[in-house]
């Protein structure tokens, strides 16, 4: 290797330690400034907190803002009472003032609980009303349902007091005497007191006008004895159950 050679090599190293030391340089540079900023940042939010009122400060600072005078709280002046305290020779003071609109205040309220009152004891009275005439209608609903069952029942039994009433009638006159007539007969009438006792009893028809609610025309015959739509003849007895028609008695009308 020549001189020249050997030469431009040693300035190339001298070149890139030169390059080495500056770059060094500017970063310790750059780091004693980043330093510096945060210290003065630092400092400047110390300098802040001191010189800014703490959040508690504030806050008794918007509590004693918000709270109301007393011309805010009771409203402003009326110069209505102003000219009433003139008229009367005695001005009311604040505290006056303040009484009266409390107790005004107060009469509102229990004027509107009185009125609260009043609503619900109507409603009371309508729920009283209501179940009063709910149990009144469950009542005769039921009484219903009982007269319908009792008819029911009745219906049933009167062709059994039509049998009876046949069978005696074709006893001979000479054997009515008989024990075993005298027993039928007995029960036939124990039969019909029963049934009265109950409220069942025949329904009255010859020589009764006919009614269309309680006799049921099957035929016209002609009579001297009655006159004309008046009932001659019943086929079959009739019986009422209290007023409920339980069965209509089938009848001859006179032409």
């Amino acid at each position: 290797m020549t001189e020249q050679g050997k030469k431009i090599i040693v300035e190339d190293a001298e070149e890139r330690d030169a390059g080495a030391r500056d770059a060094e340089t500017k970063e310790k540079a750059a780091a004693g400034r980043a330093e510096k900023g945060s210290q003065d940042e630092e400092q400047a939010i110390l300098e802040g907190e001191e010189d800014s009122p703490s959040e508690t400060d504030t806050d008794a600072c918007q509590d004693v803002e918000q709270e109301p005078s007393d011309e805010e709280e009771f409203g402003e002046e009326d110069p209505a009472d102003g000219e009433e305290g003139s008229a009367e020779g005695e001005p009311m003071t604040r505290a006056e003032k303040r009484a009266a609109k409390k107790q005004a205040k107060h009469d509102r309220k229990a004027e509107a609980y009185k009125e609260q009152i009043e609503q619900l004891e109507d409603k009371v009275k309508r729920q009283l009303a209501e179940f009063e005439n709910f149990r009144n209608r469950s009542e005769k609903e039921k009484h219903a349902m009982f007269e319908t069952g009792a008819k029911s029942v009745i219906e049933k039994m009167l062709p059994v007091v039509d049998n009876f009433e046949r069978g005696l009638a074709t006893v001979p006159e000479e054997k009515k005497e008989d024990p075993f007539v005298d027993g039928m007969n007995r029960i036939y009438k124990q039969l019909l007191t029963e049934l009265e006792n109950i409220g069942v009893k025949p329904i009255e028809a010859v020589g009764q006008e006919f009614d269309p609610n309680l006799h049921n025309a099957v035929m016209q015959v002609a009579s001297e004895e009655y006159e004309s739509g008046v009932v001659a003849q019943e086929l079959q007895k009739g019986y009422l159950y209290h007023d409920l028609v339980v069965r209509h008695s089938m009848v001859a009308v006179v032409e």
